[in-house]
This record gives C-alpha cells, sequence and structure tokens, in this order.
C-alpha cells in the first residue's frame, strides 16, 4: 500500500478546507495572534536566536509563530498544498522560514543541517509507521545537547473511540472527514498506526535521547473531538464515568551525545 501518496492527497486536500477555516482563523493570525498554546509556550521556552525544526508543520502558522518569536525556523510537511500556504503566508507577513515539502524520513535520510530545537505537536503520530525511523530523524537533526518537545494527544482517547493502544501489524485504513467546521462532509482515505506512550518513548532512548519530562493533562485546547466540554479558562475536557480522560501528553528529551 501506498500511505505516503494516500496520506498526501488526503492532507494535499485537507489544507484547503483549513486555510478558509475558523478553527485556524488566518486573518486574526495575519493580524498578530500567536497559535502556539501555553502547553508547548511554557515547555519550551525562550527561542530567540536558536535554529529550529518543526516536523510535520501542516501550512505553517506553529513555525511561523516560532519565528515570530525570534527562532530562526525550518518546517517539514508531506503536503505540497500545505507548503506551498505556508511560503505563501511567510511572504505576506515578511517573516524569515524555509519550508520543504517532504516526507520526515526522506528528509532526515538527506538533511545534514543541525538544529537547536525540534519541535513536534498535535495529531503527529498516528500518520508514521516506524517510531524507530522517526527517533533517528529527530537524532540526527540535533546538535548534542539539543532539545526534542512534543506535544501529542493522548492516545487513551484513541482506545474509547474503538482504536487500538498498542501497534498493530496493519495499519487502520478509512475513509475520513475533517476536524474543522467547514468539511462539509467531504472525507479522504487516510492510513493511521497505533502508537503506546512506552512505544514513543522507548523509540527516542533508544535514538540517545534523554526523557527530561513527561507530563499528561487533562484539557485540550481545540475542541476537535466528540464529547468534549468548555471549562472556562482550562480547555475542553472529557469525562469517562464521572472522570476526567487524558487528553494530551508532551515529551522534553535530549541529545546526550
Amino acid at each position: 500500500m501506498d500511505y505516503l501518496n494516500i496520506n498526501k492527497e488526503a492532507w494535499d486536500k485537507r489544507t484547503k478546507i483549513h486555510v478558509e477555516s475558523k478553527f485556524y482563523n488566518v486573518e486574526a493570525f495575519k493580524d498578530g495572534k500567536s497559535s502556539l498554546n501555553a502547553v508547548e509556550l511554557e515547555q519550551v521556552g525562550n527561542v530567540k536566536g536558536k535554529k529550529l525544526l518543526h516536523l510535520q508543520c501542516h501550512f505553517g502558522q506553529d513555525t511561523l509563530s516560532w519565528a515570530r518569536q525570534g527562532a530562526m525556523v525550518t518546517g517539514v510537511d508531506l503536503s505540497t498544498e500545505a507548503i506551498e500556504q505556508a511560503n505563501e503566508l511567510k511572504l505576506t507577513l515578511g517573516l524569515d522560514a524555509t519550508f520543504v515539502a517532504n516526507d520526515i524520513y526522506q528528509f532526515g535520510n538527506e538533511s545534514t543541517e543541525k538544529f537547536d530545537i525540534v519541535f513536534t505537536s498535535y495529531g503527529v503520530l498516528c500518520w508514521l509507521p516506524d517510531l524507530n525511523h522517526w527517533a533517528k530523524t529527530i537524532s540526527n537533526s540535533l546538535v548534542t545537547h539539543g532539545e526534542f518537545h512534543l506535544v501529542e494527544f493522548h492516545t487513551f482517547n484513541d482506545l474509547l473511540c474503538g482504536y487500538s493502544y498498542f501497534p498493530q501489524s496493519e495499519p487502520d485504513v478509512e475513509d475520513e472527514g475533517t476536524y474543522t467546521e467547514n468539511c462539509d462532509g467531504t472525507k479522504s482515505k487516510m492510513v493511521t498506526w497505533a502508537h503506546s506512550l512506552s512505544e514513543v518513548i522507548n523509540a527516542l532512548i533508544s535514538a540517545g535521547l534523554s526523557i527530561e519530562n513527561f507530563k499528561e493533562y487533562p484539557y485540550s485546547p481545540y475542541s476537535c473531538f466528540e464529547g468534549l466540554e468548555l471549562v472556562s479558562g482550562k480547555g475542553y475536557q472529557m469525562l469517562h464515568k464521572g472522570q476526567q480522560v487524558p487528553l494530551l501528553y508532551s515529551i522534553k528529551a535530549r541529545k546526550i551525545a
């Protein structure tokens, strides 16, 4: 199965929908609103003057938000449509950024550039079949003592939705709509893989990264799943039998050699 072209086609299609959505609110972003959330801002900290690689950057809002904070940024994404939109956005805003249209595995195989920070967030890991290759790409992209930052949706919610928590021999192949309010029932075939927390952590450790921080959160900044309710000043939560479901987790790791 050619999962790369299947997912690329789906994300090219999604990007055209997303840039017109209230969910991404491009006009507010152009007016100066950051797309970054408190979780990643607190974890990553000061990026001024640092080289930052953003893997699976979609159409570049978070990448350019880091640029606004003084980072020297490079964003990588599989979708050529997303990278075209990212380049248009950077030119409109007059920001300095490099965007690369490529599968992150291929990017990792070809790139020799080193970065102080590698960042990726929100719905990224399910599109990757091999987390060991992913983690090696991160490690190879970092300078010694460079930092990796992941903020991701918690896989516990996937389990409640009927998906596997543990890795399976075959991916899930489904026709899915997108998560923005203007999807209009549009669906695309998509290929995704389940990854447990232990698989994520062990892949990073095996690639020579030292885990410095791991956190779980009961609130999501995004209303992009069914069954969420807004809690003022906190974000969106989900309750299961009256108890909060973990919706996010974050990892900070450092390249030690």
